[in-house]
């Protein structure tokens, strides 16, 4: 969880109230967050940083209070004093929830253009503006260290979403956000006195600047660079990394100043999220408390949006799904009473058994009934709720299906195979063309943007992890036999996901030879181990029982596959039904992977073996 550290005075004067340690430790723990450390700036260096108690560092370091709190990972709107006070006081009923409003009826006085060129690198982009903000020193640190805490968590070290805060009144609309080859940008960054070409300034991140080193692979390969900039073609920032020395915020209480929040993303719900997090956080500080200057945003294709939105969401939630689950006997009053303390707006729906709530800007983390029940249930205290006895007794288990393949990894590593793990995920090209199965085109799952091109589908065959293995470890000593006992994925219609999982086990034996009778029996003693029959063996009293028992046997009959060597393949059947195949893998699938000897491979699905001592098919599913 985020630790977000806050001056203990500043926090009790925003609460209008001063706590003792404890008493302040209780209310989080009402709340639902916790203080994590008492400490101060000077003992945070001696300790954190090891810094010696006689150092000039450590003398001029601030003695005052500092409270580390620990927030949980989804609540944005508390990564700051200002957020955790506003949610304290509206917890304690000190003060009402704030309602956020948009400027000039929500009519944009500032544009935020979008050239196409930016899809090649961050194709996103929001914005707002707050009026006549005044930050003091306090005030500006903690809407650095709110940013600096949403690029961590939300933002996935500035991957996804970054922000840029900038000083409106040195700069001119309407803006543009722009994207160029990196030699071509040439502007004065943050904290710098000189000028640098964006290529150049790259490198003097990762020579000298242990902070900023780390969010420059995030652009540097790229053709073009993102930037930003005001209509006199002054550069604003050059996101993720750094903005502009031009437009710096200044720190000043007695000078209100107006401030531009631009944000670029990869991904436009987080971009939003991130901005009205900001906004929210930071307008109180406004002329107009609560107030927010909409910005006109148009993208690549010309489709104008006005940013940010700050209207609520609406839902609707069962008194009845509050009732039991959280065990308490409330009417809609009671629970509306509960919600109005966790910032939402509240109001019975007609028939009194439903609550019609708005969910305003700050409380991206409310998706489901569940995140309300989770608030009535904090605002009730969780120590306050009655403790039952479940009215249903279960017992968990483990699967059929794992205790089966449990059983079976054991005894084929007791015949001498050894087992490997390999990836789910594979390139196309491995899961079919490699294999001579055609490109596949429809008959797997595929992943819709792969980090890599290793990565494009969902395996439905454990074949080519299992010879990808022996090409990695062509050095090893001959021979080589491996197993694997995992899971393929398939499509399906019937699927209400479009796919299926299916349990596989797959042998691949490796000499100078091919070993086709090392790899057949292997067959035969896995079906002995499954207590499964061979149809050739069911004469006599004996085999007569297991027939009656099991309802038949397994058998081999020749087939041809692309993937095996002509005439040295066959397939497997249990009881009619084609479980599996076997044989000796074709010289052009060795060659893809990259094999200089002869290959045998068994695959078999092992679905249809899960039953019990009496043939009785168990199931293969988590129960739902």
């Amino acid at each position: 969880m985020p630790v977000v550290s806050v001056n203990r005075d500043r926090l009790f004067e925003a609460l209008g109230q001063v706590y003792s340690d404890e008493e302040f430790d209780k209310l989080c723990f009402e709340y639902g967050i916790e203080l994590d450390d008492v400490t101060s700036e000077k003992e945070m260096l001696r300790k954190e940083q090891a810094i010696k108690a006689d150092s000039a560092a450590l003398a001029e370091a601030s003695e005052e209070v500092i409270y580390k709190i620990d927030i949980p990972a989804n609540r944005y709107d508390m990564l700051c004093l200002e957020g955790i006070a506003r949610a304290l006081n509206i917890f304690r009923e000190r003060l009402p929830a704030p309602t956020y409003t948009l400027a000039n009826n929500g009519v944009p006085t500032e544009r935020l253009a979008i050239r196409p060129a930016t899809a090649l690198v961050r194709p996103f982009a929001v914005a707002a503006i707050l009026r006549g903000v005044t930050l003091d020193g306090g005030r500006y640190a903690s809407f650095i260290d709110l940013q600096d805490k949403l690029h961590q968590n939300l933002c996935r070290q500035r991957t996804l979403v970054s922000i840029g805060t900038h000083n409106l009144g040195v700069i001119q609309g309407p803006f543009t956000y722009e994207a160029h080859p990196p030699q071509t940008i040439r502007f004065v960054p943050l904290k710098q006195t000189r000028e640098f070409a964006a290529d150049e300034l790259m490198q003097h991140y990762l020579a000298n600047d242990q902070k900023l080193k780390k969010f420059v692979p995030i652009i540097q390969s790229s053709l073009v660079y993102p930037a930003v900039y005001d209509a006199n073609r002054v550069l604003l920032s050059l996101p993720p990394i750094i903005n502009g020395e031009h437009s710096k915020i200044l720190i000043d209480a007695n000078t209100p100043q107006d401030i531009l929040i631009e944000v670029t993303a990869t991904d436009l719900t987080k971009a939003n999220v991130v901005l009205n997090t900001v906004c929210a956080m930071f307008s109180e500080y406004c002329a107009v408390p609560y107030e927010i200057e909409p910005v006109e945003v148009v993208d690549a294709f010309g489709k104008s949006t006005v940013t940010p939105d700050v209207s609520p969401r609406e839902m609707q939630v069962e008194l009845a799904y509050i009732r039991s689950t959280t065990g308490l006997t409330l009417d809609a009053e009671q629970a509306s009473a509960y919600l109005r303390r966790m910032q939402l707006e509240v109001r019975a729906l007609p028939g009194g058994q439903a609550l019609g709530i708005r969910v305003p800007v700050t409380r991206s983390d409310i998706l489901h009934p569940c995140d309300v029940v989770e608030d009535v249930a904090i605002a009730h205290g969780y120590n306050n709720l009655r403790i039952t006895q479940p009215s249903d007794a279960t017992t968990g288990r483990e699967l059929p299906l794992n205790a089966l393949c449990e059983l079976l990894r054991g005894d084929v590593a007791a015949a001498g195979w050894t087992e490997i793990l390999t990836w789910a995920l594979c390139s196309r090209e491995e899961n079919f063309g490699a294999l001579r199965r055609g490109d596949g085109a429809g008959g797997a799952v595929t992943i819709g943007n792969p980090a890599t091109a290793e990565f494009e589908v969902v395996r439905t065959s454990l074949l080519p992890g299992a010879l990808k293995t022996i090409g990695a470890n062509r050095d090893a000593p001959l021979p080589i036999k491996l197993f694997e006992v995992s899971d393929v994925v398939l499509p399906s219609d019937s699927a209400a996901c479009g796919a299926v999982n299916r349990r596989r086990l797959v042998a691949v034996h490796c000499d100078k030879t091919s070993g086709f009778e090392v790899t057949h029996g292997l067959l035969n003693r896995v079906m002995e181990s499954l207590r499964v029959p061979l149809v050739a063996r069911l004469g006599g009293e004996e085999g007569e029982r297991a027939r009656a028992a099991y309802g038949g046997g397994y058998e081999w009959r020749a087939e041809d596959d692309a993937t095996f060597f002509p005439g040295r393949c066959a397939a497997v059947y249990a009881k009619g039904e084609r479980v599996g195949q076997f044989g000796i893998v074709h010289p052009q699938v060795l060659a893809a992977f990259d094999i200089a000897f002869p290959v045998s491979a068994l695959e078999l699905d092992l679905e249809p073996f899960c039953f019990d001592q009496m043939y009785r098919p168990l199931s293969c599913a988590p129960a739902s």
